[in-house]
């Protein structure tokens, strides 16, 4: 393939943007945010300084502006969030699913948001206010809430009809829910089923039982068994087995992701979620913290040394061996650390097996 028509990754088209920005090539921009998908202008916005991004943020088309949103870290999307008033965010999240109004919601403050909900259409508003009353971090937080349901007592003819009159089908839908009268979970009907099978068939003869995840259970949980299990969607339940929604693989797949983040930022201790340019001020306290720690225990060796002062004056060696200790000291907790955070970020240490890894560590 020629250079010229190779695809060019999001660095390069960064430089190209923030060029047309300088030089006023305006609609070289605009067509070329049209080009991207969501996901790629969200990664040029977050590796591009403040006032740039603002400026290439007001050129990203109405329509898409959501769904750029919704891949942003959350300071990021919160800067880009102060440049829309409460029209332009209802015109948003106006298509967006629930589960991705709800994401955009949660970095509102109450005032705002409480203002877009008001807004939102009867069914949408009952959907994202219920993913927000649990924690961001749990299944409940995840959930979509764009979901079919059906009644396991009626026939395959009367599903058929349900789907027509639809219209559409939520998107990764390999299965239709099933419920009972009441709105408890019973099981699955999989598409395949519903299409090869007479019409006259009830639902309950073709019921696939699949297990349902509680609405607290940890997001890390869920990732867990999607992976374990290669499931492409869960229904969520309550503690009483009512439907709630559901998580799909998608979703999923951005938790795995953002938790593989946080982990390589949790090494040096600080937060996937930071801006990269945020100001050195702000920069500064969030890592004051453990540069502080970090100071204490460089002066508590160097007091340390000092006891041990004499002793080195007299045999030079120890002085000629001391970086080589420091050296080999800070590769092997560099080390221990590693293997303790992803123990800890695939499940596999617990309190169990923490006292073991620890001596012998």
């Amino acid at each position: 393939m020629s250079s010229k028509n190779k695809p060019l990754n999001n660095s390069t088209l960064s430089q190209k943007l923030l060029s047309a920005l300088y030089e006023q090539d305006m609609p070289f921009v605009e067509k070329t945010l049209a080009s991207l998908v969501p996901e790629d202008i969200a990664e040029i916005l977050e590796t591009t300084p403040p006032k740039e991004r603002n400026m290439l943020w007001l050129l990203v088309s109405r329509e898409m502006q959501g769904e750029v949103l919704v891949h942003t870290n959350d300071e990021v999307k919160a800067s880009l969030l102060e440049l829309l008033d409460e029209k332009e965010l209802l015109e948003i999240t106006e298509d967006l699913a629930t589960d991705d109004i709800t994401d955009i919601l949660q970095g509102l403050p109450e005032d705002e948001k409480s203002k877009v909900l008001e807004r939102l259409k009867t069914e949408d508003r009952i959907a994202v206010e219920t993913a927000l009353s649990y924690p961001e971090d749990t299944a409940g937080g995840l959930m979509s809430t764009d979901i079919i349901t059906i009644r396991s007592d009626v026939s395959l003819e009367v599903v058929l009809r349900l789907l027509r009159k639809i219209g559409k089908i939520p998107d990764t839908t390999i299965d239709l829910i099933v419920r009972d009268r009441e709105g408890k979970y019973q099981g699955v009907l999989a598409i395949n089923d519903l299409i090869t099978n007479p019409e006259n068939t009830l639902v309950k003869d073709l019921i696939r039982k699949k297990p349902a995840i509680q609405a607290l259970l940890d997001h890390k949980e869920v990732a867990h068994l999607f992976e374990k299990n290669d499931l492409i969607s869960l229904v969520v339940v309550d503690e009483n087995n009512f439907i709630l929604g559901r998580i799909t693989i998608d979703d999923v797949v951005d938790t795995i992701r953002e938790e593989a983040d946080k982990t390589q930022m949790a090494v040096a201790g600080l937060n996937d979620e930071d801006d990269l340019f945020a100001s050195p001020l702000k920069s500064t306290k969030r890592r004051s913290f453990w540069l502080g720690i970090n100071l204490l225990t460089a002066i508590f060796a160097s007091i340390i040394i000092g006891i041990f002062e004499a002793s080195i004056q007299q045999i030079v060696a120890l002085a000629v061996l001391m970086p080589i200790v420091a050296s080999m000291g800070g590769i092997a907790g560099t080390q221990t650390a590693t293997i303790v955070i992803r123990a800890l970020a695939t499940g596999k240490l617990g309190y169990h097996n923490s006292r073991h890894l620890f001596f012998k560590e």
